[in-house]
């Protein structure tokens, strides 16, 4: 095999393997952007997709899969036609006088608040509106959630800490 015909299918094995490349990382992508929807506002009805509605943004470090989050939250069953869509108050680490410290992105919450909080940087603040199958499904939660209910969370990202 000549020097070039090798140059030549070296070249083309490194463009397969960018294209390979591009191709995995844009299905994680947009594996996330099919749960998560940015927003300005609370919808009007009960999303299929979780949204995040920035409400401050933090400047300190990013919130990742498996570093421990602290953060403050209020939670509720959302409901569009109450007055912030803030229905049953259910849950809420501000009444209880201390935060929830906990790995993110591995189980330890619904799957609505480790994606909601994913990428919230500390100072920040989010609403989060949680349709069912990223709460608590089909289950009653907190002895007073409905089954199938959609959830409503008020998040402030207090620190970040790396798992060591």
């Amino acid at each position: 095999m000549s020097c070039s015909t090798y140059e030549v299918r070296r070249g083309m094995l490194l463009r397969a393997a960018a294209l390979l490349l591009c191709a995995v990382s844009a299905g994680g992508a947009t594996a996330q952007s099919r749960k998560v929807e940015f927003a300005d506002a609370l919808p009007v009805a009960p999303p299929a997709r979780i949204v995040v509605i920035e409400r401050q943004v933090g400047t300190g470090t990013p919130a990742q899969p498996e570093a421990f989050v602290v953060i403050d939250y209020e939670a509720f069953v959302f409901d569009p036609l109450l007055p912030g869509g803030k229905g049953l108050k259910f849950d809420s680490t501000i009444d209880r006088g201390y935060p929830l410290s906990v790995l993110l992105g591995v189980g330890r919450m619904v799957e609505g608040l480790d994606k909601g909080i994913d990428g919230m940087r500390i100072g920040g603040s989010r609403t989060l509106v949680i349709p069912p199958k990223f709460g608590y499904g089909s289950r009653t939660a907190f002895g007073e959630v409905p089954p199938n209910s959609t959830l409503l969370f008020d998040v402030k990202l207090l620190d970040v800490v790396p798992q060591r």
